[in-house]
């Protein structure tokens, strides 16, 4: 499967996005990064993503992900990661970003973690 679907359910201020497929350069990396502009030019800065079906990341994926990250701290809100794959995972840890990220083992964990914050 070369597809990277998308699912968004909205939870109060925070946007649970929930990804299965591949996160690769081109068509998937451009389909996600469009669906998150369109999301931040409507004032969301708040993300949950969901990686739990995403079976492979490339370095075009991990750079969205950093990228998201960066963009949504900068306006006041965070980037949050639910149940990455064992392949993603060993990605993020390879590259030395893994602890850039906050991390859950499941969806609700990470959405009540931003009453916390």
């Amino acid at each position: 499967m070369n597809t990277l679907e998308i699912k968004v359910t909205k939870y109060g201020e925070i946007e649970a996005v929930e990804l299965s497929g591949p996160l690769v350069l081109g068509v998937p990396v451009n389909n996600l990064r469009q669906k998150i502009d369109n999301l931040t030019a409507h004032g969301a800065n708040q993300f949950v993503f969901n990686l739990t079906g995403v079976n492979r990341m490339d370095s075009s994926g991990i750079g969205l992900l950093v990228m998201i990250m960066s963009s949504t701290k900068e306006a006041g809100g965070a980037l949050k990661l639910v149940n990455p794959s064992k392949q993603v995972t060993q990605t993020l840890k390879m590259c030395n970003l893994l602890p850039l990220f906050e991390v859950f083992s499941e969806e609700q964990q990470a959405i009540s973690s931003f009453a916390k914050s």
